[in-house]
Parts: C-alpha cells; sequence; structure tokens
C-alpha cells in the first residue's frame, strides 16, 4: 500500500474512534475477545458501563480448558501448565495448590497505587484476553473479573515493579484482589500473570487523553493566531497539497475551520515560526496517532500470554507474545510526537507576553504603563510545566535489564507501563500548559478587539466563563476552572 493511502487511513481510524467515543455510551459492553474498542474502555473504565461476556466466549474458554486437561493428562511439557515458569521451566508441577502460590510469590509490586479507571481498564482488556480462548482460564475467572467491574469491587493495583515483558506486579495484585477465597485449576497463575493488560489498559485511557489534549491544542493555536494578528498564509490549503501528509491538511482543515469569519488583519510578513508551522507541528502529531490508534486497536484484542492454547490442534504451544515492543514503541512515539506541539504552545503563548511582538501592554495588562505585572509571571510558571513535559518524552522501550534474571533467560524488557504512565502524565500537564495558553490568548483577543472567527469566538467564550478579563487591580484568575475545562473536552469541540 502507497505510503500516503496507508498515513491517511490511520488518520481516518482516528476520525473513526473519536465518533465512536461520543456513541452509545450507555449500553453493555459484551466481550467477545475480538472487538474491543477504544470507546469500550473509556466507556467502561471511567463512565461506569457494565459488562458481560459473549456465550460463544465462554464456550470457547470451556473448549480450551479441555485441551489443558487432555495436555495435563498425558504428562505433555507446557510451559507453565505443567511446569514451572522462569527457569524453573523443567520442574514439574504436583501440588494442586501450586498456582495459588505462584500468584502470591508474584505480589512483588510498589505503591503508589494506581488510579481507579486504570484498575478498571486493565481488568476489562485482562477479561476480554480470557474471553478470547487462547489461555488455559476456566470460564470462572473472566466471570469473577466481569463481576468485579460490574460491582465495583476492584482491588487496589500498585503500580511499580513491572517491565513491561508482562505485568506480572500489577496483574498479580489484581487477581489476588478478585479472586477471594477461589482456588486456582492448574495452570491459571500464568494465564493471569503473564498478561500485559495493564500497560494496554493504561495506554487506552493515555492515548484517549492525548488525542483529545491534540484537539485542545488545535483551538488554542488559533486562538494564539487571532491573538497576535497573525499572517494568514501560514493557512494556505496549497500547503497540503505540495506537501501531501493527511495530518498537515486535516490541521489546516480545522484551523480554517476555526477562524471562519474574522476580521483580523495580519500585522507582520514573517510571524515567529511556532506560529508559522503550527499547523505542521500539530498535523505531525495527528499522523502519528493515526498510527498509535492503529496498533492499540490490534493489542486490545490480542493474545499476550504465553503459553497459548490452539484449540483447533489440541495443542498448548509456549510463545513469546508477552512482548510489548509494539505497544510500547507506539506509546513512546505518542510522547515524542506531543513533545513539539507543547513546546510550540508554550513559546506562542510566551510571545503574546511580549509587546515587542503584539503591540499590547507588556504582561497583557490591561493598559500600558502600570506596575503591576499582570500576566507575567505565569511565564515562569508555563515554562516550568514544558519543560518537565518535554522531559518525559525520553523514550523508554530501548532500556535494558540485567541477564543475570531467572539464569539468564529473562533479558529483555519494554517498560510498556512506564511508557503508559509518562504518556499520561505527559498529557496531564500539557493539560495544564493548554489551558494557561487559552487564557494569555483569550485576554491578547479581548485588548486588541478584533472580530474573532466563529471557532474562536467560542473558545474565548468558554475561557470567560470561567476566567474573566484581568483588569487593573485584579488577582490572577484561579488555573483550575480552566485546566477542568480543557479536561472535559469543551474546548476541543469548539
Amino acid at each position: 500500500m502507497p505510503s500516503a493511502l496507508r498515513w491517511s487511513g490511520h488518520v481516518r481510524m482516528l476520525s473513526h474512534v473519536q465518533r465512536l467515543l461520543r456513541d452509545d455510551r450507555g449500553l453493555t459492553v459484551v466481550l467477545t475477545g475480538r472487538d474491543l474498542s477504544l470507546a469500550d474502555v473509556i466507556r467502561v473504565a471511567r463512565e461506569g458501563a457494565s459488562v458481560a461476556l459473549a456465550p460463544t466466549a465462554l464456550e470457547r474458554m470451556a473448549a480450551a480448558r479441555r485441551v489443558a486437561e487432555q495436555v495435563i493428562e498425558r504428562g505433555t511439557p507446557a510451559y507453565g501448565l505443567t511446569t514451572g515458569l522462569g527457569i524453573r521451566k523443567t520442574a514439574k508441577i504436583h501440588d494442586p495448590g501450586h498456582d495459588r502460590l505462584v500468584l502470591r510469590q508474584h505480589l512483588i509490586a510498589h505503591p503508589p497505587y494506581t488510579p481507579p479507571d486504570v484498575v478498571r481498564a486493565a481488568a476489562l482488556r485482562l477479561a476480554n484476553a480470557l474471553a478470547q480462548a487462547t489461555t488455559v482460564a476456566r470460564p470462572v475467572l473472566a466471570e469473577r473479573l466481569v463481576t468485579a467491574l460490574n460491582d465495583d469491587t476492584l482491588p487496589a493495583v500498585r503500580l511499580r515493579g513491572s517491565v513491561g515483558e508482562s505485568d506480572l506486579a500489577a496483574m498479580a495484585d489484581l487477581a489476588e484482589g478478585v479472586l477471594g477465597d477461589l482456588e486456582l485449576a492448574q495452570g491459571e497463575a500464568v494465564a493471569l500473570l503473564n498478561q500485559s493488560s495493564f500497560a494496554t489498559g493504561w495506554g487506552a485511557l493515555a492515548v484517549h487523553d492525548a488525542v483529545g489534549l491534540l484537539d485542545a491544542l488545535d483551538v488554542a493555536g488559533a486562538l494564539d493566531l487571532e491573538a497576535l494578528g497573525a499572517n494568514r498564509t501560514l493557512l494556505e490549503p496549497t500547503i497540503a497539497v505540495v506537501r501531501p501528509y493527511p495530518g498537515l491538511r486535516s490541521t489546516l482543515d480545522r484551523l480554517n475551520g476555526l477562524l471562519a469569519g474574522t476580521a483580523a488583519v495580519p500585522r507582520a510578513l514573517q510571524d515567529p515560526l511556532t506560529f508559522r508551522t503550527l499547523p505542521h507541528v500539530n498535523g505531525a502529531a495527528r499522523d502519528a496517532f493515526g498510527f498509535i490508534l492503529g496498533q492499540l486497536a490490534i493489542e486490545l484484542n490480542s493474545a499476550q500470554a504465553n503459553p497459548l492454547v490452539v484449540v483447533e490442534e489440541g495443542v498448548v504451544v509456549s510463545v513469546g507474545n508477552f512482548e510489548m515492543i509494539p505497544l510500547a514503541t507506539a506509546l513512546d512515539l505518542a510522547r515524542l510526537a506531543l513533545a513539539p506541539a507543547l513546546t510550540s504552545a508554550c513559546e506562542r503563548a510566551l510571545k503574546l507576553l511580549q509587546p515587542h511582538l503584539t503591540d499590547l501592554p507588556e504582561g497583557l495588562a490591561e493598559r500600558t504603563g502600570l506596575a503591576e505585572s499582570a500576566y507575567s509571571e505565569l511565564g515562569i510558571a508555563l515554562q516550568a510545566l514544558t519543560a518537565e513535559a518535554r522531559l518525559l518524552a525520553q523514550p523508554v522501550s530501548h532500556e535494558v535489564v540485567s541477564s543475570s534474571q531467572a539464569g539468564g533467560i529473562e533479558d529483555r524488557m519494554t517498560m510498556a507501563p512506564l511508557a503508559a504512565r509518562r504518556l499520561a502524565e505527559m498529557t496531564e500537564l500539557g493539560t495544564r500548559i493548554v489551558a494557561v495558553e487559552l487564557l494569555l490568548a483569550a485576554q491578547a483577543c479581548d485588548l486588541r478587539g478584533a472580530e474573532l472567527g466563529a471557532g474562536t469566538r467560542r473558545a474565548r467564550d468558554a475561557v470567560r466563563s470561567v476566567a474573566p478579563f484581568l483588569r487593573e487591580g485584579d488577582l490572577l484568575p484561579e488555573i483550575e476552572p480552566l485546566v477542568a475545562l480543557v479536561r472535559s473536552g469543551r474546548i476541543a469541540a469548539s
């Protein structure tokens, strides 16, 4: 497939996912193991949607367990089913209580504790993995997870201690808390532990939030253009004709839509780069997230465990499906793509505080010549937030692990849980950066008195609903209502 068409497909997928996130929020999510969507994860993790297991999934799980029992009866070596784990892969299992002991010996995680929506996302992803019927787990394990989701009785899960080759530490906390007094059948410990549902669930939430942040960055960027009185040639549609990136084209279309009807007059032939390259920077991020969403869609419905049950062949095979490099590198890419967009947003906001660039009062004060700092000091906090966000962009999927672990056989790690956590942290910082950016842009627009475009006017009005125009002698408005406004999606919908 030509690269332009492939990337275009990723961007269409991004738009499709965004539409799904707005639809059917009250329906029960039925797990089949094959069609869990990002929208489903959001509905269950954050909106309390109920969950059910498809009858066909329960039937397939029962069939997979029968295969496991046959392997046990034959005494065939099968990793984690008839043998120990890791370096103990040659030891045979005899004790019926072995699997619960294995589970409890993996309670190695460290605080702090994971946010509840992440625990729900991880539990949903694990239940869907079991419903796929590629593990040796009985249907009752998936049913326990679904009951805990619906009753909102999931346990606390500690967030540190997993290296990304399965989320052993987090999965042990989750499984131990959900199982209660239920005894595990032979081989079920590895079915619960050797999964990457924690990283996948957290990654899904973080990617969803990052996509929303990217939409808000477009809106704030458009308001920046109004605030500066930027030259609109940077939005010429021809830009995407001669440089046909789908993300660039969609970003240009969105910015032009937001600015439709503006009466602002350009003040300079060439504006600072962070204004002139706004569509290119945000467009590149949009292309990247098209790819990332494609990876995530695959991972939400993939068999991540070892061993793998092949029902049709009646075998249990040892595989490396716990390798999370596709997800980890996608989450690294998400942060790398967001970093330039956030640093550019910061620079545009800082430029609005500089009179020689805006012809507006210093610090966006109500009038020139005041001794008070007005909004000037916000620039320091903005730089601090942006520096912290930028530092989170460092990739983690190239980390190395000591080959001394497990006699040298466990010599890989992806740090996928950390990749997801850092994306979530970066997105939270980005939400605050956009909140400050909007506050400054709204003040500059009001000082300039220009007639805004339809979309930028809605954004300015939304800002003013929680933060009034800063007049002489006023204290700075509280930033948290603005952060909540950006987080809610109202700005992105402008």
